[in-house]
């Protein structure tokens, strides 16, 4: 832990840890919108790794799994702009709250986001 981090409270350093892999815009998710995304093992180290973006729960899981685990180009290269969009109504209530308040300061487009199904 850094000096300046030693001195913030715990959900401070994860806000900022998780604000530094942020993408610029939401538009630099090109992620794939169907089929079947095998995730890294640095990113699914426990549990699945294999998502099919076609069953929605399927794709919630990953999204939250990405979300909690991948570094900057992970989010860039495995989210798709459309499904987060999409999806946030209902997957903001399934991340951490340190996830969700990065996210939505830096893009508050999902906070106008209309709810999606979970089925």
């Amino acid at each position: 832990m850094s000096s300046a981090e030693s001195s913030l409270s715990a959900a401070e350093v994860l806000r900022q840890r998780y604000a530094r892999r942020l993408p610029r815009s939401l538009g630099q998710l090109t992620g794939p919108a169907h089929g079947a995304v095998q995730l890294p093992l640095h990113v699914a180290w426990s549990g699945l790794t294999r998502f099919d973006l076609d069953r929605p729960r399927s794709r919630m899981s990953m999204y939250r799994t990405v979300l909690a685990e991948g570094q900057h180009d992970d989010l860039v290269f495995l989210l798709n702009r459309d499904l987060l969009i999409d999806q946030w109504p209902v997957l903001r209530t399934l991340i951490s709250r340190a996830i969700r308040d990065v996210w939505e300061a830096a893009f508050p487009e999902l906070t106008s986001a209309r709810p999606a199904a979970a089925a």
